[in-house]
């Protein structure tokens, strides 16, 4: 199960950085500082982060249905948080075609 997300920012590095920082608390995550690239390994599922000119680009590779749909989640409700006062919006999409989930911060 494949899912992607593109995620408009002036600081995309930043970003992923954060993201691979934070998660990795938790489970195995590295991010490249020179590459502009890194990744985050929850075991039922894998997200590649990869910073661009003004984009945060995520792809996430999940076990099942199941375990994309928890993954989106939990990266994209991290994501919006930490740019909240960015207003990121991190809509992901589905290689079937079809729409995945939507996050954005409703504030405090």
């Amino acid at each position: 199960m494949t899912s992607t997300a593109s995620v408009a920012t002036d600081r995309p590095g930043r970003y992923a950085k954060q993201l691979a920082s934070h998660l990795g608390r938790k489970v195995a995550a590295e991010w490249d500082e020179q590459a502009q690239e890194g990744w985050v390994d929850f075991g039922s599922g894998r997200v590649t982060l990869a910073a661009g000119d003004g984009v945060l680009l995520m792809g996430l590779e999940a076990d099942d249905a199941e375990a994309r749909d928890r993954l989106e989640g939990v990266v994209g409700r991290h994501l919006v948080k930490f740019g909240a006062k960015d207003e990121l919006v991190c809509a992901w999409a589905r290689t079937d075609g079809t729409p995945g989930s939507e996050h954005r911060h409703e504030g405090e």
